[in-house]
């Protein structure tokens, strides 16, 4: 596949197959993710990558009663009230692995460069065939202080990217158009 259809082409995927992801595979999408450039060449991430379907679906459970104990506050919220309560919601859409980005808190670009490295990632599993999905309902499970802790993430890291990985169920047909951007100035 070529970069510029791959870049078209890629489609946040949020139905898979059983079939798990291989450590190698995983391993590689990391090793290739990680050409991405950062600020002063700091490279300031790190990774978690979860693969067993019974802790993801404990912590999608997890997430999601911590997004309904305080959904009255985030009006921004209101609207997956339904999708929340909903017991066969799985925030993780049942995806065979999770790979959890986390950047150094004292990088000051950390957040910029780990999502250069996130888009990589996604555009180097679309090249395998393998489809990939940012979870921004995770943020709040997989950047505590206990997750951290279980999963040896020091404090000096913060959550960027949760990013869901598999097998898509079927492939999306053609290419979704862009909208019109405004270009503020040319000179």
């Amino acid at each position: 596949m070529e970069l510029l259809e791959a870049i078209k082409t890629r489609r946040s995927i949020r139905k898979f197959k059983e079939e798990p992801v291989a450590k190698e595979v995983i391993q590689e999408l990391i090793d290739t993710a990680i050409w991405a450039p950062s600020a002063s060449n700091r490279q300031p991430w790190g990774f978690v990558v979860l693969t067993d379907k019974n802790y993801l679906k404990q912590l999608s459970d997890e997430a999601k009663a911590g997004w309904l104990a305080q959904m009255d506050s985030l009006p921004q919220m209101q609207q997956y009230r339904a999708t929340m309560q909903n017991p066969d919601f799985n925030i993780f859409y049942n995806a065979p692995a999770l790979i959890i980005i986390y950047g150094k808190k004292d990088s000051h670009w950390s957040k910029y460069d780990c999502s250069m490295l996130a888009q990589n990632l996604m555009l180097a599993a679309w090249e395998k065939g393998l489809g990939t999905c940012w979870i921004g309902f995770a943020h709040n499970v997989c950047d505590t202080p206990q997750f951290k802790a279980k999963h040896n993430v020091s404090e000096e890291y913060e959550l960027v990217a949760p990013i869901i990985l598999g097998y898509p169920e079927t492939l999306p047909k053609g290419v979704v158009p862009r909208k019109e951007y405004p270009i503020f100035y040319w000179g």
